[in-house]
């Protein structure tokens, strides 16, 4: 029997909102995608004899969870069947699936996608910090706002108004396990589509809830440091989906591989802002 081509590596990279989907020649050493905004996962094939092993790598800095389907026809023979589904550690890899070309095909047609989080997050009712250095804070649009805030990841945000360069501050501690940085100005031009391409923090709270910090102009933390409540974390800003410059924040948690935003209360000023218990 003919040994398969090895190969580096067979990447696809997706975000929470996107399912990039591959038909690949399998001796190609790389993906001919760019890389994304807010890159969660890989996905990667290692070849062996006459068959892929489809690996999930977490790019993250906690945990989320991933789905291999198989798209378009003839689909390949899978153990176990596809679609595979997985949780995947921060930073780790797990194997989803062994997979063989249909006969005299040599291609495979998959779609991997990934949300972050960890379906076993179970939030508790937490005061938040008001997550900017000021006093008080305007809030443009509330929960179920008009304008934005109808879709399930953003129905309980908030927008809070605050001039661009103002210091954002950590709601509660965490560990920060997502940033997305280099995103362009708001533009009058743009579309909803827009809203992906904000510079944001994603922190992974204790109870595996989400806290997420949207349209900045500066990102002042790394994936994988450690915050502490009332940190300074970034600065506000106007990128992405925005008609000015405010504060997009939220608490998300991952259910059945969608990101839900859930209600929370703020505490108000840091010095009114209550100490968590755990």
């Amino acid at each position: 029997m003919t040994r398969a081509p090895r190969l580096r590596a067979l990447l696809a990279l997706i975000t929470p909102t996107l399912a990039l989907t591959l038909a690949p020649t399998l001796t190609a050493p790389g993906a001919r995608a760019t890389d994304p905004p807010a890159t969660v996962a890989r996905l990667r094939l290692e070849a062996g004899d006459g068959q892929y092993l489809a690996w999930a790598d977490n790019l993250l800095a906690g945990p989320i969870e991933v789905r291999l389907d198989a798209a378009g026809a003839p689909p390949a023979s899978s153990q176990p069947p596809l679609p595979a589904r997985a949780s995947v550690a921060p930073g780790a890899s797990t194997l989803l699936a062994y997979l063989r070309p249909p006969p005299g095909s040599g291609q495979l047609h998959l779609r991997l996608t990934a949300t972050p989080g960890s379906s076993n997050a179970r939030p508790r009712d937490v005061a938040y910090l008001l997550p900017l250095a000021l006093p008080t804070a305007r809030i443009d649009q509330g929960f179920a706002g008009a304008f934005s805030h109808q879709d399930a990841e953003n129905r309980y945000a908030l927008d809070l108004a605050a001039p661009e360069g103002t210091p954002v501050l950590a709601a509660r501690a965490g560990v920060v396990m997502q940033v997305q940085t280099g995103m362009p100005e708001a533009s009058p031009a743009q579309t909803t589509d827009a809203l992906k391409r904000a510079n944001f923090i994603r922190i992974l709270h204790a109870d595996g809830s989400m806290g997420l910090y949207a349209h900045l102009s500066a990102v002042e933390v790394r994936p994988g440091q450690s915050v502490q409540t009332g940190d300074r974390i970034g600065l506000s800003g106007n990128t992405g989906y925005s008609t000015g410059p405010h504060l997009h924040f939220a608490v998300q948690v991952n259910r059945g591989m969608q990101l839900i935003s859930i209600p929370f209360r703020l505490a108000g000023p840091t010095s009114a802002a209550p100490p968590e218990s755990h």
